[in-house]
């Protein structure tokens, strides 16, 4: 045998067989798995012996009237009566009513029974998925129970689940003490209940004590999010669904995706930060893959949802994420998800929203020494509008004063301990800079509160700060007026007014705690450039005037460069149309002087070029020979698309047939090829779409679709159109359902 040593070659470990990382499990760690699935459960003992054999053979124990109609008392009582649901949906902290039937009357003094609730695989008494609830005062559980009626072998039983109990679905038994035992109730999916957030109720976390705001945030299924541009708002009309058949049990199955444990399912904290990351695909599989691309071809364009219902219940069936989103479809799915489980939430836009890739509070733009715009070296991006959610809860967790409206957002953009998601985050402390509460708060305060930094590159590589705009970021903040159709301005619940002493102060506390601001104050230009507000439509030539005005008292000259860019609503260029068209301004005298300059633009030159929102983005620089300062101008112009039109026809009576007629003309002299038409309406009508694979240019299309009302009341019918060439196309009607 050789005694010469054998260096072993160094090598990676072998992969695990299946290709993935291995599977995390409890063995060694915990008695039993963390219950994690409300889909699971264990099998409860139909019989628990003392310890002295029973008879065999034993009958039915008893029969449950789970008072699970529409319209009986439970579901009116608790607000669930929308719910399509075969099962009792009750909300917690509130009382609830079930009649048992004995085989005889019965007997305060000698019967005991238990009206017992299991959640989750392993149910435990200290954890909270096993609810015994007594019918007496001298023995009680966190559930309180007492009879409310007894009649024969009948009683009622009032039963009321704890404020703080977990919400999801529950198995329900009657178990009943015997001589030789403990017997109970077979397993009945019938006899199954879903309990949900209460904010009718004070003690329950998501409490909101204000009737037209909970009606709209919780009861609301259709809804208003708004886009655009903060001069040229529009409105996208959304059905949130939250009572469709099916939701309710999907919303379920997104926690369970999650494996996020049974136990901490009763805590709105948890559960929207859960959330937050499970909307969206990128690190868990989540329900949504986001895609700006352009490119939609193995799923639904982002601008072709109607509402959240499709999504929802395609995740759930193929428990595959769902193509595609962007982020008001992240914030409208986001919305169904929180409303269907109790939590009061509303969907919110933030025009001009910065996302900036530096983690502080400044948006770069970097020009040339002649004052043109370096798009390769400007990296930061400004949303032309942004949209996420809050939701209503009491943030124990932090300082008295924090809880209220919490801003949580589902749109993947930057990671918040490891994963993708962001909040909830206290709208109170994003306002007054106290940017270190939990959770993400410091980056909602920079998409609201940054300054936008222009600065010229100067030959040897240097950045001089040569304009600051520190009221551009953040500019509207809208929301849905509750009970009515019109649009809310809360700016002001984010931020103080620009300017203000109170704002210096927030912003010097937000820098305490780490974010950092542009401190240089360039001198003011003595020339404005000012760019009108214009509506022009797809296909449109127009022209753009830019107004120079002179506030000095001397003759000023400017070298003025312009360039248009087709822009996705995000801010980042997709392709220049309008090149750097320069000019050298006409000569502007004594104060007040302005000139006007009109660029000529072609519909030729952008509309083969046009993106989803069909957004032009032009940015005006200009450098004052006189001074060397030097002055900017951004509009954003977003190109109006043709309509559609929805007409309804028909009885107006539920259970009475009706028509749906949708009609569309295309305006253009091109084709418009692979469309798909959606249409929906809350209790109305279902999602429905059609496709059609050509609409040639200049012809007419006309689809009537038939449904029946199932339920009365004012609602609307809407619908999208949506092709490669042709994106966001809209209509509507409002119709009203009698009894």
């Amino acid at each position: 045998m050789s005694d010469q040593s054998v260096t072993p070659t160094p090598s990676d470990p072998p992969p695990p067989p299946s290709g993935r990382p291995p599977k995390v499990i409890n063995r060694g760690r915990t008695t039993v798995p963390i219950a994690s699935s409300n889909s699971e459960s264990t099998d409860v003992p139909e019989f628990e012996h003392f310890g002295v054999p029973g008879p065999r053979g034993l009958p039915p124990l008893t029969d449950v009237d789970m008072m699970k109609k529409p319209n009986e008392s439970n579901k009116m009582n608790h607000h669930t009566a929308l719910y399509q649901s075969d099962n009792l949906i009750i909300r917690r902290g509130q009382e609830f009513e079930v009649k048992i039937t004995f085989n005889r009357p019965f007997n305060s003094a000698q019967d005991k029974f238990a009206v017992e609730f299991v959640i989750g695989s392993s149910p435990q008494y200290s954890k909270g998925t096993y609810i015994p609830v007594f019918p007496t005062k001298d023995r009680q559980s966190p559930w309180a129970g007492r009879i409310t009626n007894t009649s024969d072998n009948t009683i009622t039983m009032g039963i009321t689940p704890a404020a703080d109990c977990i919400v999801g679905k529950y198995h329900m038994y009657v178990a009943v003490a015997t001589p030789y035992g403990i017997r109970r109730t077979r397993r009945d999916i019938s006899r199954d209940l879903y309990i949900l957030f209460n904010p009718w109720v004070a003690d329950d976390a998501v409490f909101l004590d204000d009737e037209k705001e909970r009606d709209e945030c919780v009861m609301s299924e259709m809804g208003i999010i708004y886009h655009g541009a903060y001069d040229d708002i529009s409105e996208r009309n959304w059905n949130y669904g939250q009572f469709n058949y099916g939701v309710l049990d999907a919303c379920l199955y997104i926690m369970d995706r999650s494996e996020m444990p049974i136990t901490n399912r009763g805590d709105p904290i948890k559960v929207t930060r859960k959330a937050s990351a499970m909307l969206n695909s990128r690190d868990d599989d989540g329900v949504l893959v986001g895609s700006w691309s352009g490119d939609y071809s193995y799923g639904v364009a982002p601008t072709s949802w109607t509402g959240s219902t499709d999504i929802l219940l395609s995740y759930a069936s193929s428990k595959m994420p769902v193509c595609y989103a962007q982020c008001w479809v992240y914030a409208a799915v986001f919305n169904t998800f929180l409303r269907c489980l109790g939590i009061p939430s509303r969907v919110v836009t933030n025009f001009f929203s910065a996302h900036d890739n530096d983690g502080n509070l400044k948006t770069d733009i970097i020009l040339d020494e002649n004052g043109r715009i370096d798009r390769k070296r400007t990296k930061d991006s400004i949303w032309n509008y942004h949209c996420w959610n809050e939701c209503y809860m009491s943030r124990p967790d932090l300082p008295t004063g924090f809880g209220g409206w919490q801003v949580v957002d589902a749109t993947p953009q930057e990671t918040s301990d490891g994963m993708y998601r962001c909040g909830p985050a206290s709208v109170q402390a994003i306002k007054h800079g106290q940017i270190c509460f939990p959770f993400d708060a410091a980056f909602v305060f920079a998409e609201v509160n940054s300054d936008v930094v222009f600065y010229s590159r100067k030959k040897d590589g240097t950045l001089e700060p040569v304009k600051v705009n520190r009221t551009h970021i953040g500019r509207l903040v809208l929301t849905k007026n509750p009970g009515d159709l019109t649009r809310r301005d809360i700016t002001s619940q984010y931020k103080f007014s620009e300017g203000s002493t109170e704002e210096r102060t927030v912003l010097e506390k937000a820098e305490e705690y780490g974010c950092k601001r542009e401190k240089s104050n360039p001198a003011l230009a003595d020339v404005d450039l000012v760019l009108p507000t214009l509506e022009i439509s797809v296909g449109d030539d127009f022209e753009l005037s830019v107004e120079f005005i002179n506030r000095s008292d001397q003759e000023r000259t400017v070298d003025t460069y312009i360039s248009g860019n087709v822009v996705y609503y995000t801010g980042v260029s997709s392709s220049e149309f309008l090149s750097s068209y320069s000019f050298r301004s006409n000569t502007v005298f004594l104060r007040p002087a302005a000139v006007k300059e009109l660029v000529s633009v072609q519909s030729k030159s952008y509309m083969k070029q046009l993106v989803e929102q069909a957004n032009l983005h032009f940015i005006v620089t200009g450098k004052v020979n006189e001074t060397g300062q030097i002055i900017t101008a951004m509009k954003v112009v977003t190109l109006r698309n043709p309509k559609l039109s929805v007409e309804v026809s028909g009885g107006g009576k539920v259970n009475e047939e009706m028509m749906a007629t949708v009609q569309f003309t295309n305006p253009f002299t091109f084709n418009l090829e692979g469309v798909y038409i959606r249409m929906e309406g809350p209790g109305v009508m279902s999602p429905k779409f059609k496709y059609y694979s050509l609409i040639p240019g200049g012809s007419s299309l006309t689809w009537a679709e038939f449904f029946t009302p199932q339920r009365s009341g004012s609602t609307r019918m809407i619908a999208t159109l949506d092709c490669p060439a042709l994106r966001q196309v809209y209509g509507q009607a409002t119709i009203t359902i009698e009894p």
